[in-house]
């Protein structure tokens, strides 16, 4: 088909002198048809009729009706709903090549007779007086922390006016999140807005009541701040379309920023949190103009932020050394049985307080029906009833690292069952007194060896491990300026070595040395867990790393080294089993 470029490109060669000829085979079409558009000053968009008539047969012109009498009755039927009611009422008479003609054909019926659509509204955005919020799920951006995956939400808030926005980390869509996320804005932004915009988020909004009233904790949020709520009905995420669209945009810009570095693993989730933050600082400078205008028209922060973290109180503890919190279950020291202990709810912790003083913090468990057992809190009746192992309820959870899972499939295959899990009951009542670390190193030894699991064995590579290892002592001299002026004397050859004229050990007495104590740790990234990631390998939970008692108080590991140092025992341990792994 002839398009216009081609015409004017023959009119071209025509005005500059060419023959009829030569400018139709520059515009590659015959020289009949150049000689058409030659005598004719119209293009061929401009000879183009539009054709409404059918150049063949209507297959449906029988049965419209009926379709049409359908689509009035009940206007959401689809269209491949309705192509598949033909094909079973009249079999044979309609082949799936005829669907794409049905379809223009409820299109269009749609277009003249269907039901109105929601009108969007375009909106004027006014400085300092709107700010919309939502969460925004980022794992399909793959990002790894030290190697596991790293599954985490981000809290987005975005001033409407200047669209400058404000990030914060979260693990679920809980009000403690909520409220952190917001209240990081207010004051990055240093001001409040007059409205702030949500989601029906379960948090913010009792979606149960059909006035669809404001929670108590999220009202009083926004009461603090002087600031009014909204919300958008259900469903109808354009009606929150600017923090919307600017979630597509921040998804994007992380993941070109990923593939611009190279990598998406973090050693940390601080080095992450620091990347992310300079990429929204970077979008946020272009917008410094509109962002000042609007700055000015922010209502005044309060003194300090609001303290929102809920407190569950009056918490019985069973005799199963447990605790529901948010219909999850946690395990505390078992000298609470029977007491009554208070639970203070962050976005990512849980302060167990009993009659005022702290207990324990422990890592919030996302969803509900989940379970944080620590072994220390049990170990003691573990001990004593080993036989209740094998049907524990939250077994699972009794496996710090893999290298503890692994450990115990192998007594489980050498030894009958009763056996296996007194053994195993033995390892842990060793970590828990000891050291878990002490203990993972000496399981990874035994198990890289193909050695079986001997829990005496175990023991004595934990002892030999805690012994203090011999300090190394480095003397650095200290340097004397004026050796330096050998070498404007000899640019270009070696300095002389003369030991009698220049020695540093008389100059400075051997008093004045520097010494240096090094200490060299190896990796120890593989086993241990890594805050907020989620990966099959460890069937445990999420722990900070520091080595308790059995009762899951924290105990001094520290040993004196050099002047004002404190070396953990697990470094020691580290050593030993680094220097048995190289050999």
């Amino acid at each position: 088909m002839i398009k216009d470029g081609q015409v004017k490109e023959l009119r071209r060669m025509l005005d500059m002198g060419r023959s009829l000829v030569t400018s139709a085979r520059i515009a590659n079409m015959s020289r009949t048809t150049a000689r058409s558009y030659r005598d004719d000053d119209r293009l061929q968009s401009q000879r183009d009729k539009p054709r409404n008539y059918r150049t063949r047969m209507d297959p449906f012109e029988q049965v419209w009706p009926q379709v049409q009498q359908r689509l009035q009755t009940e206007p959401k039927l689809q269209a491949v709903t309705l192509f598949g009611w033909l094909q079973d009422t009249f079999p044979g008479e309609y082949p799936d090549s005829v669907r794409r003609t049905f379809e223009r054909r409820v299109l269009e019926w749609r277009s003249l007779n269907g039901p109105g659509k929601p009108v969007i509204f375009p909106q004027d955005h006014h400085p300092g007086r709107l700010a919309a919020s939502d969460f925004t799920v980022l794992n399909k951006l793959a990002v790894t922390i030290a190697g596991v995956r790293f599954e985490h939400t981000l809290f987005h808030c975005v001033l409407t006016y200047s669209n400058v926005e404000s990030v914060s980390l979260c693990f679920s869509e809980s009000f403690e999140a909520l409220s952190s996320g917001i209240q990081k804005a207010f004051w990055e932004f240093g001001g409040v807005p007059q409205r702030h915009r949500t989601d029906s988020l379960s948090a913010a909004i009792n979606n149960h009541s059909s006035r669809k009233q404001l929670t108590d904790r999220y009202a009083a949020l926004m009461d603090y701040y002087h600031c009014r709520s909204e919300h958008t009905n259900a469903r109808c995420a354009n009606e929150n379309g600017d923090v919307e669209s600017s979630n597509g945009h921040l998804k994007n810009t992380i993941d070109q920023a990923l593939l611009l570095r190279g990598s998406r693993d973090f050693s940390s989730r601080e080095q992450y949190l620091c990347f992310v933050e300079n990429l929204i600082a970077k979008r946020n400078r272009g917008r410094a103009v509109r962002f000042a205008e609007e700055q000015s028209r922010l209502a005044t922060l309060p003194e300090t932020r609001l303290d929102t973290d809920d407190i569950q109180r009056d918490i019985r503890v069973s005799k199963s050394s447990t605790i529901q919190v948010r219909k999850n279950t946690y395990s505390v020291p078992s000298r609470l049985i029977g007491q009554i202990v208070d639970a203070k709810i962050g976005a990512e912790w849980i302060d167990i307080t009993h009659h005022g003083s702290p207990v324990q913090r422990m890592e919030r468990i996302l969803g509900v029906k989940g379970t944080n057992i620590h072994y220390r809190h049990i170990i003691d009746s573990l001990l004593r009833k080993p036989g209740a192992f094998a049907n524990y309820r939250y077994r699972e959870d009794l496996f710090p690292t893999a290298h503890f899972r692994m450990a115990y499939d192998q007594l489980s295959e050498a030894h009958r069952q009763q056996k296996a899990d007194k053994n195993y009951i033995q390892l842990l009542a060793l970590a828990a007194r000891e050291s878990e670390t002490a203990v993972q190193d000496a399981l990874r030894l035994t198990i890289q060896r193909g050695d079986a699991i001997d829990v005496e064995k175990i023991r004595r590579l934990v002892e030999q491990a805690a012994e203090i290892p011999a300090v190394t002592d480095v003397q650095v001299d200290t340097p004397q300026l004026f050796e330096y002026d050998d070498l404007l004397n000899y640019p270009d050859m070696e300095i002389p070595c003369d030991d009698e004229k220049h020695d540093p050990q008389e100059e400075t007495g051997g008093e004045d040395a520097i010494e240096v104590f090094v200490e060299s740790e190896p990796d120890r990234t593989a086993d241990r867990p890594i805050p907020r990631a989620s990966s099959a390998e460890f069937s445990g939970s999420v722990r900070t790393f520091c080595d308790t008692s059995g009762e899951g108080e924290p105990q001094s590991l520290g040993i004196p080294l050099g002047a004002n140092c404190c070396q953990p025992r697990s470094d020691r341990i580290y050593r030993s089993f680094s220097a048995e792994l190289l050999s």
